[in-house]
């Protein structure tokens, strides 16, 4: 039986691919030091350890696979603690790719977007060495993810973990995240809900693709399974602004207004994924759209209120 470890498994993403592993017939370990779990809890089956990937416990393996997923993800968290988001990306990473090394296990990064930093080219492909400004507040989260990769392909070029996998995520919304999770679909749905107005940074034009979590996780899945060792583009390229995602939310909730407030620093006003590579070598493309999507997540955020 194959036996995996998911670092930031008791997160949103790191939940829901756990138990996709567990699904698939997978024993799972989970490592997460709980500073941003998701509200429906550690996934069941799987045995979890608490802990960090920068100071590791000792683990139960060994480990035929490791996803490694730990890491604030939404500019509040991180920018809560930058130097320990730098941190994460850096020394810990480099103590999974050691493990790996160790276990001969494959290893899959979950990297980001935000490694394009606010781009110049649109839609993003992989070629794209991006536009991030190190000396921004947001530099904590775009530079760890860039130094995670780097440090991964350089592990693999040292013949020490030959068997990678580099996924960058785009905009994922869905069941499972915290209600102060601070990324742009939560806070619409959870302000609407609340009969508060939705919260608009800039003049509202800035551009996201958001893709649907079981088609996010369906992607890292597939990309696991590969010999595609390139960085892959996981993300839905159905682009929309802020204002025109704030006019769905107001339809399927309500309509409680707007407030505009200042545009952060370094905010990138495109976000789009080109996909070809991996619709073209894992035959994988988003099958959720927003309209199908939003519906469950809103049931999700209203259930958490309802208690």
């Amino acid at each position: 039986m194959t036996r995996a470890l998911v670092t930031g498994g008791a997160g949103f993403l790191g939940r829901r691919l756990s138990t996709r592993l567990l699904e698939e017939g997978y024993e799972v370990v989970v490592l997460d030091n709980l500073s941003s779990p998701s509200p429906l809890g550690s996934p069941a089956g799987a045995e979890f350890v608490e802990g960090t990937v920068v100071d590791p416990p000792d683990l139960p393996g060994p480990f035929d696979r490791i996803y490694h997923l730990a890491s604030p993800a939404s500019p509040p968290r991180y920018l809560q603690d930058p130097i320990g988001t730098l941190r994460t990306g850096a020394e810990g990473t480099r103590s999974m790719l050691e493990l790996a090394e160790a276990h001969e296990a494959r290893f899959l990064l979950a990297s980001t977007s935000e490694v394009y930093g606010d781009p110049t080219e649109h839609p993003q492909r992989e070629e794209y060495t991006g536009s991030v400004q190190v000396t921004s507040t947001r530099a904590c989260y775009d530079e760890a993810k860039r130094y995670a990769e780097a440090l991964t392909y350089a592990f693999r070029r040292q013949g020490r973990v030959l068997d990678t996998r580099v996924a960058r995520i785009f905009n994922t919304y869905g069941p499972g995240m915290a209600p102060d999770d601070g990324r742009v679909v939560s806070n619409f749905v959870n302000q609407a809900l609340a009969g508060q107005p939705l919260t608009i940074y800039g003049d509202g034009s800035q551009t996201r693709s958001f893709c649907y979590l079981d088609d996010l996780i369906d992607g890292i899945w597939q990309l696991s399974n590969s010999d595609v060792v390139d960085p892959v583009n996981l993300g839905n390229p159905e682009e929309m602004s802020m204002k025109e995602l704030a006019t769905t939310i107001a339809e399927e909730i309500a309509d409680t207004g707007i407030d505009y407030l200042p545009l952060p620093e370094s905010d990138p006003s495109r976000r789009r994924p080109d996909i070809s590579r991996a619709q073209q070598r894992l035959g994988w493309e988003p099958q959720v759209g927003l309209a199908e999507g939003l519906p469950p997540t809103i049931a999700y955020f209203r259930s958490l209120i309802d208690g």
